[in-house]
């Protein structure tokens, strides 16, 4: 055998699938026909190499979701499927980057590989409780005068105070009665908020997956005649929402890159407003090219898609804040 050449396979059989081996890779499963250790370059070029090779997958799936709306989601419909990568999985990851890139705050994650700040001046400290005095008032809606539900908080002892109990839905007053809320409350003003914080956040990812199938049948009840089935409109709502993170990903961190090497404000906002505006437009050409419909019918029901959308949004936050409540 020449130098260089590789080394035929020592078994008869795939080690993955077992399946009877015509050459260095699995027909089957695709695994390389050999059973000699890896080297540390092939590892890393195996856990990076779709990172570093424009022509891998990922940048095949990363470009065209990008930049030409709907295009995945027709191809994955026709059957253009494996030079992609699997829609569920590339919304996972671009959700968990978001969410990492948008909230991950090493000084407070990571706080014991950071030297902890110096304590503030008696002075500043005491402007600082002055703000955080002003800041505190109603903060929950209603209207004491008229007897709505209100949740008052004492700016000097941090206690709260509930009114208009008896105005709550029954669903919430079976599972919290008023004692309960202010105890929450005052949990809540305890640490200003950042424990609530934390577990919303934890309850927004679940919220976003709750409204991709609420979205698909909007979707399914404006094409009646179209004859694709639910999870067909599911995958184009998961592609669309892959962009959104993809899109805010890369806004957040232009910004940041910004603020570094000092791009004027000017450009920075205008680059912020034009990734805003693009989401909008994503969608109507998304709609146009996978529905092929025309551009009266594809604006009336993108007013309505919008529409639903906002709605959707609203209710599933809404939601996740309430859940977030009952089980603080």
């Amino acid at each position: 055998m020449a130098k260089g050449e590789p080394q035929l396979p020592d078994q008869p059989d795939c080690l993955n699938c077992g399946s009877e081996l015509q050459g260095q890779y699995c027909g089957r499963c695709g695994q390389r026909a050999t059973n000699r250790l890896i080297s540390l370059w092939e590892l890393l070029r195996d856990a990076f190499g779709d990172l570093f090779e424009f022509d891998s997958r990922l940048w095949r799936t990363m470009i065209p979701l990008l930049i030409r709306p709907g295009r995945l989601t027709r191809d994955y419909l026709v059957g253009r499927r494996a030079r992609y990568m699997p829609p569920f999985r590339m919304y996972l990851v671009l959700s968990v980057i978001f969410f990492v890139v948008a909230f991950f705050d090493p000084r407070d994650d990571l706080s014991l590989l950071f030297e902890p700040e110096p304590e503030p001046a008696p002075e500043e400290q005491r402007a600082e409780e002055d703000d955080d005095e002003d800041d505190i008032g109603v903060t929950f809606s209603g209207d004491a005068a008229d007897g709505g539900f209100n949740i008052r908080v004492d700016p000097e002892t941090g206690e709260c105070a509930v009114t208009g109990y008896e105005e709550l839905p029954e669903w919430i007053k079976s599972r919290l009665n008023q004692d309960e809320i202010e105890e929450r409350c005052q949990r809540i003003t305890a640490d200003g908020g950042k424990t609530l914080g934390s577990l919303l956040l934890d309850n927004i990812p679940v919220a976003l997956i709750v409204l991709l199938p609420l979205m698909a049948l909007v979707l399914k009840g404006l094409y009646p005649l179209s004859r694709r089935y639910f999870v067909e409109h599911l995958l184009f709502f998961v592609h669309f929402h892959t962009f959104v993170f993809l899109i805010l990903t890369l806004q957040i961190l232009f910004s940041r890159l910004a603020g570094v090497v000092s791009v004027p404000d000017p450009i920075t906002i205008l680059v912020r407003v034009t990734a805003s505006l693009y989401i909008p437009v994503y969608l109507y050409k998304a709609m146009r090219l996978v529905y092929g419909q025309g551009h009266v019918a594809t604006i009336a029901k993108y007013v309505v898609l919008s529409g639903a959308y906002w709605l959707g949004a609203t209710g599933t936050m809404l939601g996740a804040i309430v859940f977030a409540l009952l089980t603080f």
